[in-house]
């Protein structure tokens, strides 16, 4: 359908699997790529690399040389934490980066935009009462700064879909799967669990969905998605014993972590994860990640099944592979050797 296709935050554990699907039918793919980025190389090796930033104007212009109406831009770039206080730079990438993307996808005339929020970017509701992407998209309705910074950058797209932007919005829940090599909260947790050194979990849950399935979604929203509606990625849901227990399970080993109540996690929290920043440890035991674990994760996938066939496969299979992973590309042979 397209000649061509602009992907930022291609080194990005989901740029990275949007890249090996469009891969799979050869297509013609440049990817925005900061200068030193250490993940560079994973990228196939038949992707054009431009090297710049998508808060960089001259790097945008370089990036959009010779794009047009038959040019498809998926938009992956952005800050995604759970810290506190992740500080001004969220916005500046988030917001104002994609802001830029948007201003050169219109300047271009390009056939298409997709940009990849998140469902924390949709306001929450009440327990049990499932969400769609029927909502209002504010930063006064949704709490913390990530969340903040993707329902105004998500405000923005569809302003530009009104002004005559061929732009379509994807949602992805909570992403897990193989692969994560930038290493994010649940690979981290997962990690951490394998290698024993996790004495103690939350509970709670939330919803998990494969990067593959994601990325094969954003294709499909790239080709099939309506102009100026949004499409909601989701997964299965699960807790946090749920993930351990299948992590168990796939691993072969036999060990659980204390869980602990909500109000102690809550308690613990914020020393921990001053702690993880005092070490330069990543983060995963956060305010926020723990909210997050008590919010509503009940999320409506409809609109994506009926518009382009989207079907996400089962949480088993993802933390399968996850293992797999783990065991084959961050654990030394001798300790998996150990652990199994």
């Amino acid at each position: 359908m397209f000649e061509k296709y602009l992907i930022t935050g291609a080194t990005g554990f989901l740029g990275r699997a949007v890249i090996n699907e469009l891969m799979k039918e050869n297509n013609n793919v440049t990817a925005l790529v900061l200068k030193n980025d250490p993940f560079v190389n994973n990228l196939p090796s038949s992707v054009n690399i431009v090297w710049g930033d998508i808060c960089d104007e001259t790097s945008l212009k370089q990036f959009f040389m010779d794009t047009d109406n038959h040019t498809c831009v998926i938009h992956c770039a952005g800050i995604v934490s759970v810290a506190s206080h992740p500080g001004e730079r969220i916005y500046r990438i988030n917001v104002g980066g994609t802001n830029n993307i948007i201003r050169y996808c219109e300047k271009y005339s390009v056939g298409k935009l997709v940009y990849v929020s998140s469902v924390h970017a949709i306001p929450e509701k009440p327990k049990n009462v499932t969400m769609d992407e029927d909502v209002v998209f504010s930063p006064e309705k949704v709490r913390g700064d990530y969340a903040k910074s993707k329902a105004i950058a998500t405000s923005l797209v569809f302003e530009a879909a009104k002004r005559g932007l061929n732009a379509s919005v994807v949602y992805p829940s909570g992403i897990i799967g193989p692969g994560d090599i930038g290493k994010g909260s649940i690979t981290n947790m997962l990690i951490s669990y394998l290698f024993g050194k996790m004495p103690f979990a939350v509970k709670g849950g939330y919803d998990f969905v494969d990067v593959r399935d994601v990325a094969a979604g954003i294709i499909s929203c790239a080709k099939c998605g309506e102009p100026g509606r949004g499409y909601i990625l989701s997964g299965n849901y699960a807790t946090i014993r749920d993930l351990l227990n299948l992590t168990k399970t796939e691993a072969g080993i036999n060990r659980s972590p204390l869980y602990l109540p909500f109000c102690l996690a809550k308690f613990a929290a914020p020393f921990i994860e001053k702690r993880s920043l005092r070490k330069q440890q990543p983060l995963y035991f956060t305010p926020y990640s723990i909210a997050v674990l008590k919010s509503n994760g009940k999320f409506s996938r409809k609109a994506a099944e009926l518009c382009f066939g989207y079907s996400p496969r089962s949480l088993q299979q993802s933390i399968g592979d996850m293992v797999k992973w783990i065991y084959n590309h961050v654990m030394c042979p001798v300790r998996r050797k150990h652990i199994l």
